[in-house]
């Protein structure tokens, strides 16, 4: 079985697009670090395709800000400075403050019922101690988050920061919250909305961001000073 981000052949019929999702989870899993410079042959050949619809694949991960192009050397997976974390977070704090006052004003019902669904799958992945499951899961659980908000545009543009925001977690294990705590803090999400404490909800959103921004760059691991 492929370990999660690693990548594999794909079908030569396969479209540019399915390529962009290989290469976003080989990103967001480590198997492509940051830094690591994409040679258009080598992927290529790993993934069984032509170096047309892998460019245009590259173009997409390009234009998502998950690589930069440096002129006359190449493209590279972006690197994370401590600055970027922060700017990652603030975003995501943006978009799911958003998601949560959308979600107390409309069908809260539909919302607590999916959000239980998500919080259900990360207590059995705490309980294993997997902690790439349990990263996922949590990941999971702040996707249907956002989608319970009904707004594709918020939807959009959570993906491509949750993305960035693997990448954080992949390089932050040994300062991950112990699963235990992880699952309160997200229990906690969705009594608010249980019981329609907004404001109780929004200042959990908050200190839920600004307190994983402050484990990422307090850990010194992983994470470029440059």
């Amino acid at each position: 079985m492929t370990a999660p981000g690693e990548l594999e052949p794909v079908p030569r019929e396969s479209t540019a697009a399915l390529i962009a999702n290989q290469l976003r989870s080989a990103i967001m899993y480590g198997s492509l670090a940051p830094g690591d410079q994409l040679g258009e042959t080598d992927l290529a050949g790993r993934l069984g395709v032509s170096r047309g619809p892998l460019r245009e694949a590259m173009q997409r991960l390009v234009q998502e800000g998950l690589l930069r192009s440096e002129r006359h050397r190449g493209l590279f997976v972006i690197d994370l400075t401590p600055d970027d974390v922060r700017d990652i977070y603030t975003a995501r704090l943006a978009v799911e403050r958003c998601a949560c006052e959308l979600i107390m004003r409309g069908n809260r019902g539909e919302a607590l019922a999916r959000l239980t669904v998500a919080l259900n799958a990360l207590v059995e992945a705490a309980e294993t101690g997997d902690r790439v499951a349990i990263s996922d899961a949590d990941q999971a659980f702040h996707r249907t988050l956002v989608s319970c908000s009904g707004n594709s545009r918020l939807e959009r543009m959570a993906q491509t920061l949750l993305v960035e925001t693997r990448m954080c977690l992949t390089v932050m294990q040994e300062v991950y919250p112990e699963p235990a705590e992880l699952v309160e803090e997200h229990h906690k999400l969705v009594e608010a909305i249980s019981e329609g404490d907004e404001d109780l909800l929004l200042r959990l959103i908050e200190s839920h961001m600004l307190e994983t921004v402050d484990r990422i760059n307090g850990s010194g691991n992983g994470v470029t000073t440059g």
